[in-house]
Order: C-alpha cells, then sequence, then structure tokens
C-alpha cells in the first residue's frame, strides 16, 4: 500500500486528529511547564529576598474566620513567628457560632501585631466574606495585603518575605502577586481528586500569568496593594456573585505588566483537603460559578482547553473505529496496511499526548514538593475532571457563603 491510497476520509480524520492534538501538546509545553521553568529562577532569589528585607515594607496579612477556632489554634502561631521585620496579622470573624473569637483574644495578648475586627451580626448583603475582606483592608496598617485562609500553613517562616519579594523593586514594581496554595497528602481517592484538580488549576492559572495572561488566584495564598483594591472599586463590581473574592477580583485588575508569580516553595501555603466529596463538590461548584463572569479572552482560554482535550479523545475513538470499521470479525485475519496506518498514528499520538502529560505535571510535582500520580491516576482524572465540570455549570445550584 502507497500512502496515495488513503482517501479523503482517511485524511480528514487524521488532520482533524492532529489539530487537537498540536493545541494539547504546545498548553502543556508553553503554559503549564512554566511554573517549574520559573521554579529554578526562583530558588536562585535568597539574596534577592535578603537584600529587600534591609528596607522592607510594611505588610497586612489577612484571613477571615468562620468557626474556626480549631484551626486558628494549629496555625496562627505559624504566621506570628514568619522572619520578616515589619508587618501585621489581621483576623475577620465572619459570625462565628464557635470560640474563635476567644482564641484569637488569647493570641492577641501575646503579640500586639495581632488584630481582629468582626463582620456586623446580621449584614445583609450576598457575601459576608467579602464584607470581611473590605473592613480588613479598611483597617489594614499598610499598603500591601497578603491573603489566607484560617485553614492554611506557610511552608516555612520565609512565606511573608518570599511573597513579598515578588513586588519587585521601584524599577519594576508589581500590585499583585499570584502564590500557589497546596493540600497535604494523605491517602484515600477524594485526597488524590483534590490534590491532582488543585495542581492542575495550580499550574494553569501560574503558568499563565507566567506568560502573560493573569486571569485568578487563589484566596489561600494571594497579595495585592490596598491602593490598587479601593482604587479598582474592591468588589463592588461583583457583590451579586456569593464567591469570587480571590480569582474575579484577580481577573478584574491583573495584567500582563502589574502581576507577578512567586514559585519559590518557601512562598507556598498548605491546606488539608476536604474529607467528603459532598464537601469538594461544594467547594468546587462554588469556584466554577463565577467563571462566567471573567473576562471573554480568559473564558476563550479556559473553554479551548478542555475542548480540545475533548475532541482529542473522541477522534482517537472515532478513528479506531473507523479504520476498523469493514474488518470481517467473523474471518479473523491481519487488519490491512491502511487501517495499521490509521490506527497506529491514533494510538501514538494518544500515548505521545499521555506521556508528554504525565510527565510535566509529576516533574512539576516533585520541584513544589508535592507527591506524584500514577499514569492511570492521570488519565482517569483528565477524562472525569471536565465533565464533572461541565455538570456543575449546566446544573447551577445555590452556593453557600462559605
Amino acid at each position: 500500500m502507497n500512502i496515495e491510497d488513503l482517501n479523503i476520509i482517511d485524511w480528514t480524520l487524521l488532520g482533524a486528529l492532529a489539530l487537537p492534538f498540536i493545541v494539547q501538546i504546545y498548553f502543556y509545553a508553553r503554559y503549564m511547564a512554566a511554573p517549574a521553568r520559573r521554579l529554578r529562577k526562583d530558588k536562585k532569589k535568597d539574596q534577592v529576598v535578603n537584600d529587600q528585607m534591609v528596607n522592607a515594607p510594611g505588610v497586612s496579612v489577612i484571613l477571615c474566620a468562620h468557626n474556626e477556632s480549631e484551626n486558628l489554634s494549629h496555625y496562627l502561631q505559624a504566621l506570628l513567628t514568619q522572619d520578616y521585620p515589619i508587618y501585621e496579622v489581621i483576623v475577620v470573624d465572619d459570625g462565628s457560632e464557635d470560640s474563635t473569637r476567644e482564641v484569637i483574644e488569647r493570641y492577641m495578648v501575646r503579640d500586639e501585631r495581632l488584630h481582629m475586627t468582626f463582620v456586623p451580626y446580621g449584614a445583609r448583603v450576598r457575601s459576608t466574606k467579602k464584607l470581611a475582606l473590605t473592613l480588613a483592608a479598611k483597617a489594614a496598617k499598610y499598603d500591601y495585603l497578603l491573603l489566607t485562609d484560617a485553614d492554611c500553613v506557610p511552608e516555612s517562616n520565609r512565606w511573608i518575605s518570599t511573597m513579598m519579594a515578588g513586588f519587585g523593586d521601584a524599577q519594576s514594581a508589581k500590585d499583585v502577586v499570584l502564590g500557589y496554595g497546596a493540600y497535604f497528602a494523605e491517602r484515600g481517592h477524594i485526597n488524590r481528586l483534590v490534590r491532582f484538580d488543585t495542581l492542575f488549576n495550580g499550574l494553569h492559572y501560574l503558568g499563565d500569568a507566567l506568560c502573560g495572561h493573569p486571569y485568578m488566584g487563589v484566596g489561600r495564598n494571594l497579595a495585592y496593594r490596598k491602593s490598587l483594591f479601593f482604587e479598582s472599586g474592591g468588589f463592588t463590581h461583583m457583590m451579586t456573585n456569593r464567591a469570587g473574592d480571590d480569582d474575579l477580583f484577580v481577573n478584574h485588575v491583573a495584567t500582563k505588566t502589574n502581576t507577578a508569580v512567586v514559585m519559590n516553595p518557601d512562598s507556598y501555603t498548605w491546606s488539608l483537603s476536604k474529607k467528603s466529596m459532598k464537601e469538594w463538590w461544594q467547594q468546587k461548584r462554588r469556584h466554577l460559578s463565577v467563571s462566567p463572569d471573567y473576562r471573554s479572552g480568559t473564558k476563550f482560554r479556559l473553554t479551548l482547553e478542555p475542548m480540545t482535550r475533548g475532541l482529542f479523545y473522541a477522534l482517537v475513538i472515532a478513528l479506531i473505529v473507523y479504520a476498523l470499521w469493514d474488518y470481517n470479525w467473523l474471518q479473523p485475519m491481519l487488519p490491512s496496511l491502511r487501517q495499521f496506518l490509521l490506527i497506529g498514528t491514533a494510538l501514538v499520538l494518544f500515548f505521545v499526548r499521555w506521556i508528554t502529560q504525565a510527565s510535566i505535571i509529576n516533574v512539576s510535582a516533585r520541584r513544589m514538593g508535592q507527591r506524584g500520580f500514577s499514569m492511570f491516576t492521570i488519565l482517569w482524572f483528565d477524562i472525569t475532571l471536565p465533565l464533572v465540570n461541565l455538570w456543575m455549570l449546566a446544573v447551577p445550584k445555590r452556593i453557600k457563603k462559605w
């Protein structure tokens, strides 16, 4: 058989498969691998961080707490023992019904850098967390705001200093700094699901930002200037959304020139993952609920990847089925050279993408101090998570405040 023996349908299917394959390989090589490439540079910035400590600007660390007495008891001390000369910690009690306030007051006696404010009881707003963050920003002494959550613990006592290094010097000053919030590795399928989803999304938004397209951040580890917050109107343009205090705000204010990414492992925060599928489902739905309000360019890029991913899988299956369509199963014999070519091409492209994807994800995970994933775990989540996201977007449901 000569290559000229392939018919127009054969060539159409092969061409159709090649297009999403190229898009997918480009996506992983350029965007998903960008954080791992940046890691090498950020690990060499220790001297820069130390130099900046000499004239370090003040920073206000902000976290909101809703029934977080246990987490604050475990993790608040890590925020008060940071190796940074000028900072304060502001905890906003958002209508807690446990002993959250008592825990904060106990720490306030020990450390005068710790302050507390609260959301007025019965505040009639759609998102009390946005109100809590706004109150904290108004109360902040300093122009640099560093956000985290009550259930997060920094990787080290250099968390503040490494995140603040992202703002740069006077010549290259930034307004927004994106950090990474990881989850501890534990046993169980839900933990693997949460860690994979978090790592994939983290590589995605950090990689996009490194390539000049910042579109979101996570409230577990995010910094921006207080002046930017109020000059941009804070959360006034998104008060109809219960969520979005982190990713939607960043999508609104972040640009190629005013945003920096910090990948130094000392800058990470760590949290315990959700313990049940119901809790993760609610958390995931809350995040996805604001995606329709992203900028048009962001929505196009976020849609392109899963669309080409689904198309790639569909075309691999379609090409194999098409190649075997006229195979005589009653009289088995070796497939024809044409069938070998069509099926072989589909399988080669499938495995090249799979190996590329697994390599980039696992190399990135290891460089970021996380546990990797098996090839089949990656394949399983790669197929099922877009379907879960599509279902959540197609079947909207009331989102809880927290």
